[in-house]
């Protein structure tokens, strides 16, 4: 973890111990002494996202959690993160998530059964279009910690692993990635790993998954041809985002691909 603005990892483990109460910015400012600006210029500059938008993250994990781990209703759960509509939070779960709420709570089979058919799999390599006009991101993934799995790896709009990717793939283990026809744009590199003996459950929350998210934002340009960026996971810390996106959604895309590729 960077000691960059250490002050912050205090303001972040207040966050994670009052979740579900109001949490507005003045209070998340004033924990740490600093005025709502100065807080959110440094948070922002640590962490990548506003102080109220990390704080919504984390709630719709929350929420992804009671979901999964207990019988409220979703109208019980958009209440207990806060959201007092329930048309609401639906709506902004399935753009961050990927998956209505009711969807993600049934998904536990799926999550299972994808892992086991991407474990089955012999040839992971996907062909790509003649016509790809647009520019390519390449390189190695490796992993601080070694594991037998599956590594998701993705370009995403924000600094955080939320709806789905704009481009994205997956790669047995560790080995080489491959991007292609990215339009130009600002985009951020993420990418979490997924090992053979994990559970639906542990699909759906990845918590302590292997993971990496670039900082800086990646540009491309129009005249961009390839760019080369190496992935090195590494255990979760406690300024990492959640992942938000439903990683069996990822998972079942590029099955699709597979299956595709293969009936040519």
């Amino acid at each position: 973890m960077t000691n960059r603005y250490s002050e912050i990892d205090e303001a972040i483990a207040y966050i994670h111990q009052h979740i579900f109460e109001p949490l507005p910015l003045s209070r998340l400012a004033s924990h740490v002494a600093y005025s709502p600006y100065h807080f959110t210029r440094i948070f922002q500059a640590r962490i990548g996202l506003s102080p109220i938008y990390y704080v919504s993250s984390l709630r719709l994990q929350k929420a992804k959690e009671l979901l999964l781990r207990t019988n409220l209703s979703v109208r019980d759960i958009a209440l207990e993160i806060g959201q007092q509509s329930l048309g609401t939070f639906t709506t902004r779960f399935t753009e961050r998530v990927g998956v209505t709420p009711s969807h993600f709570r049934n998904s536990m089979l799926q999550a299972h059964n994808h892992l086991r058919s991407l474990q089955k799999l012999t040839d992971w390599r996907l062909s790509h279009p003649a016509s790809n006009q647009h520019a390519r991101i390449e390189g190695t993934v490796q992993a601080a910690i070694p594991f037998e799995g599956v590594i998701l790896i993705g370009l995403f709009a924000r600094p955080i692993p939320e709806g789905r990717p704009l481009y994205g793939t997956l790669v047995p283990s560790w080995g080489d990635y491959c991007l292609t026809n990215v339009k130009p744009g600002t985009y951020y590199l993420m990418a979490t790993s997924v090992s053979w003996g994990m559970q639906g459950v542990d699909v759906l929350l990845p918590r302590t998954t292997l993971r990496t998210r670039s900082r800086e934002p990646i540009i491309v340009g129009p005249d961009t041809a390839v760019l080369h960026r190496q992935v090195t996971l590494h255990p979760p810390s406690q300024d990492d985002p959640p992942i938000l996106v439903s990683l069996p959604l990822l998972m079942n895309t590029f099955l699709n691909r597979v299956l595709k590729n293969s009936n040519r």
